[in-house]
């Protein structure tokens, strides 16, 4: 029997018509998820529309013996109705995938705020709206997945992709607070970071790379992710070519004074970014107990838990 089995599950992917989005729905269905395959067919910059695609992708997982449904609605004005349509027609919600996204590169300084919004529209206002209120159903159902797609782009940065990196960051943030305030109540929330060849990607990638980075190698973690399987909770997994690995947010052991000044960042900036025994917060708590139990600092102004100071 399967590790990952997602029977009986109920499972909603974000524009699921193509690329990434269409594995993920293919990989849900093989896996024994009815999935409800969202796609409003628009080209890579978000403009025209067509119910072709998740039309097909339907038709390719009803012909594989799986079970879909096409749901071509804009997930941007209308997040919540098809949540709501899918809770009525299928009793429940039990994954989101969201990975719908649009791109309008450019450099910062010759961004129009129209391409900046067009951008955070689609890939954060419009998880946020999907998301919010499938949440609400699985908080009070006590389960649910939910995976949020961000991107190097927005965990390191990405020339030319300010209002792409700004989304993708947006949506980590996102992620981590709903760990929190939903993990008790059985609601996980983990975000993964592809690495594969898509129309998005293809212009960057030579051929034999893009052969070595397909989707199908992404769609396995997201699986998992999706699955009752995964004990994840607040995590960035990055996926592509069969590897997956962890992003986390570390923070130095740092240095301090009980009289630090400008000049005393600037003497000291070597020792503030050294990474040895680096620590991984996993909350703003963390951070607070660390300083709390560093404090208070001696005359010299060193920290009495022994952190680096002078």
């Amino acid at each position: 029997m399967a590790l990952v089995d997602l029977s009986g599950r109920v499972a909603l992917v974000t524009g699921a018509g193509a690329g990434l989005g269409r594995e993920h729905a293919l990989e849900l269905a093989r896996r024994g998820a009815v999935v409800v395959v969202n796609d409003v067919g628009v080209s890579l910059d978000g403009s025209g529309s067509s119910a072709a695609p998740a039309d097909q992708v339907v038709a390719e997982i009803i012909a594989n013996g799986g079970e879909a449904l096409a749901e071509p609605r804009n997930i941007v004005e209308d997040g919540a109705a098809i949540v709501d349509s899918i809770v009525d027609q299928l009793g429940s919600i039990d994954v989101v995938v969201n990975n719908a996204g649009i791109i309008r590169d450019g450099t910062f300084h010759k961004m129009e705020m129209d391409s900046f919004d067009a951008v955070l529209n689609v890939h954060l206002r419009g998880a946020v709206k999907v998301t919010m209120a499938a949440y609400r159903q699985m908080r009070e159902r006590g389960y649910g997945r939910i995976v949020f797609t961000t991107s190097t782009s927005g965990l390191l940065g990405n020339f030319g992709q300010a209002n792409y990196g700004a989304a993708k960051a947006g949506l980590v943030g996102l992620m981590r607070v709903l760990a929190i305030e939903g993990g008790s109540k059985g609601v996980l929330s983990n975000c993964i970071a592809p690495i594969a060849q898509t129309r998005m990607t293809e212009a960057t990638m030579s051929e034999e790379l893009g052969r070595s980075l397909q989707p199908q190698y992404v769609s396995s973690v997201v699986a998992y992710l999706a699955s009752e399987t995964c004990t994840l909770n607040g995590e960035v997994l990055t996926a592509g070519g069969g590897r997956v690995g962890r992003f986390f947010v570390g923070m130095t052991q740092g240095w301090a004074s009980s009289s630090l000044t400008a000049d005393d960042v600037a003497t000291h900036l070597d020792e503030i970014m050294d990474e040895t025994d680096y620590l991984v917060p996993s909350n703003v708590h963390d951070e607070f107990s660390f300083l709390q139990d560093h404090l208070p600092f001696t005359e010299e102004g060193r920290w009495l838990g022994g952190v680096r100071g002078g």
